[in-house]
């Protein structure tokens, strides 16, 4: 029976999977396409493995200096994220006051608001303290994440043993000790988890850096791709190679990381 249902599910998924890998198939063989070769045959093999889209992207734009803003953005306020979810979540976790339900509740709603709403006044916040068209500034309005962080980090904080915390207090440890100490190597499966699926935000954000980038020289690399779309025509051949070298790094890192995905999600599932 069990080998019944596996052929089955191998029968309705490889299809499926199939269908989703269309569009990763026509995005990378038209890499190694001229414009001419797209429009006659957008889904046939190239002719010949030709990189020149690479090398004349590479020359045409600047790749490396937007690569290292977006892993710049992403490193810090993917770090502190974290940092500050894990605080809160802790905060949240041992508070047993009215204030303490009362900032969960403000958490809440803060997590309800679609962030596209605030962006004007973001803007003139930002614009008062000199932020915008700065890569701090974009590390800034990322830290709204943290609410995101907060959530799921404290459903699996909830399955530590409370018992923990208390003898840590008896034998004299602070706050923060036990918050370095025990909780911050306990719920490392769940940081992980959560720092991948904001990697993952970050990375392909497109409004933000929009909105609040305007220098060339401090760019993301999806901004780099929507470079590549012009008003009356565009460059498809280069609008493709900027997607496969945005994609890349992003598909290579959520290879390494998906086993801490779901180990961590499944595990902040279970009570004990």
């Amino acid at each position: 029976m069990k080998q019944l249902r596996s052929i089955l599910l191998s029968v309705v998924m490889l299809p499926l999977a199939g269908i989703v890998a269309i569009p990763f198939y026509y995005i990378l063989v038209n890499t190694l396409k001229t414009q001419p070769e797209i429009s006659a045959s957008p889904l046939g093999l190239p002719s010949g493995l030709d990189f020149s889209n690479y090398t004349e992207v590479f020359k045409a734009l600047p790749i490396w200096q937007s690569f290292l803003n977006t892993l710049y953005v992403g490193v810090v306020s993917i770090a502190l994220m974290l940092l500050i979810g894990s605080m809160a979540a802790y905060g949240m976790l041992i508070g047993q006051g009215r204030l303490t339900k009362f900032i969960g509740v403000i958490c809440l709603i803060a997590f309800l608001v679609p962030g596209q709403t605030t962006l004007i006044p973001l803007y003139r916040m930002l614009s008062g303290m000199y932020l915008v068209d700065t890569l701090e500034g974009l590390i800034v309005l990322y830290l709204a994440g943290s609410i995101f962080c907060y959530f799921l980090i404290i459903g699996y904080m909830r399955t530590i043993p409370m018992e923990l915390f208390e003898s840590a207090r008896i034998d004299g440890a602070s706050a923060f000790r036990i918050y370095r100490s025990i909780v911050l190597p306990l719920i490392r499966p769940i940081l992980v988890t959560v720092g991948v699926f904001q990697a993952m935000w970050v990375w392909n954000d497109f409004i933000t850096p929009n909105v609040f980038i305007n220098s060339p020289d401090k760019q993301t690399l999806v901004l780099q791709v929507y470079s590549a779309v012009g008003q009356f025509s565009t460059d498809w051949p280069a609008f493709m190679t900027l997607s496969v070298i945005v994609l890349a790094p992003l598909v290579v890192f959520f290879i390494v990381a998906q086993r801490h995905i779901v180990s961590g999600l499944v595990t902040g599932s279970v009570k004990g």
